[in-house]
């Protein structure tokens, strides 16, 4: 089922509140998610853009066409589906009028979880004029896309974040203007004597990866595994800039169903536990599993998680061995053996 952000992005089209794309044309799509389909009559082929590893297979098995960055530019229009971080969302609308014509029409949409009322009224600060109508517990607005709409898009468009002055984000990745204090506990617990070879699962932006790299002289090289197509280019930025000596490997993959090919002494991992706008526990499950899977007789895999996720008996169950590394007021640090 789609989720009602998607059925609000096309209700202006199927409520006949502005005028169906015609027959060659091309609209651009950012945020773009499958479950939806348009309304009858958008004749328009859309380009959809996807940074995320599992709503990017989504679209791919929808047969729509899709790219994790954005590609080409005089479109005649763009739709922009909103997520729940603000930078992002103003991010992709720079986006929208960067890409444009002059003349095409954008339209925006999310739920009122997203923001959308704050970011409409935003928008509405550089007259482009147009209109809004609320639908599906949500809010899509539009508007024409002027001539100037440079100040609009130097306000917007995200900018990179640099953090403890070594690291570079940006705004919609996981922990983008700090180090995560979970992975900071974790990285603390990092063994000096490791010799072998490493992997990453949900390697971020690189944190963890940099530390590991730093903290094992001893590694042989490290293998990043990240569904976020974004975070996982600044991740090679980071460890190029941090740790270049270090033999690295970059994969934009979703563990949970796309398994490694490879096998390693040591996993370590900072396992998400939302799966798009919803929690879902079971996905740092899935990727524990995986990492069960991917390691070699003997290797070990080095947890963090907040104190109240169930995973204890998830390592107990795929792992010969497993326990508890310590502990804070907020996460706790888990092993597992094969």
């Amino acid at each position: 089922m789609s989720r009602d952000a998607l059925k609000t992005l096309f209700h202006p089209f199927a409520a006949g509140l502005v005028d169906m794309p015609a027959q060659g044309q091309r609209y651009l799509f950012l945020g773009a998610e499958a479950g939806q389909r348009p309304p009858e009559g958008f004749a328009a082929d859309i380009h959809a853009v996807q940074p995320l590893r599992p709503l990017y297979r989504a679209l791919e098995a929808s047969r729509t066409s899709v790219t994790p960055i954005i590609e080409g530019e005089d479109y005649d229009g763009a739709l922009v589906l909103c997520g729940k971080h603000k930078g992002e969302n103003e991010n992709r609308i720079a986006e929208a009028l960067r890409r444009v014509r002059e003349g095409g029409l954008v339209v925006v949409a999310g739920g009122k979880e997203d923001g959308i009322q704050s970011l409409r009224k935003r928008i509405d600060r550089y007259g482009f004029g147009g209109d809004h109508a609320p639908k599906y517990h949500g809010v899509a607005f539009w508007f024409i896309r002027p001539e100037d709409v440079n100040p609009a898009v130097e306000a917007l468009a995200a900018r990179p974040v640099r953090v403890e002055g070594r690291f570079t984000a940006a705004p919609g990745m996981f922990s983008h203007d700090r180090v995560d204090e979970g992975s900071e506990l974790l990285a603390g617990r990092i063994p000096a004597d490791f010799r072998g070879h490493a992997a990453d699962f949900g390697a971020g932006w690189g944190y963890l990866s940099v530390l590991l790299a730093e903290q094992a002289p001893g590694l042989k090289g490290i293998d990043l595994f990240e569904a976020d197509y974004d975070a996982l280019e600044a991740a090679k930025a980071n460890m190029a800039e941090n740790c270049p000596e270090v033999p690295a490997r970059f994969f934009w993959q979703d563990l949970t169903a796309e398994t490694p090919r490879d096998h390693y002494d040591l996993i370590v991992m900072n396992p998400p536990f939302h799966a798009g706008h919803a929690a879902d526990h079971g996905l740092g499950a899935e990727m524990i599993r995986m990492a069960a899977r991917s390691l070699k007789v003997g290797g070990r895999l080095m947890l963090v998680a907040n104190r109240g996720l169930p995973y204890e008996p998830v390592l107990k169950e795929a792992f010969k061995d497993s326990g508890e590394v310590c502990r804070n007021a907020r996460f706790k640090v888990l092993w597992g053996r094969r």
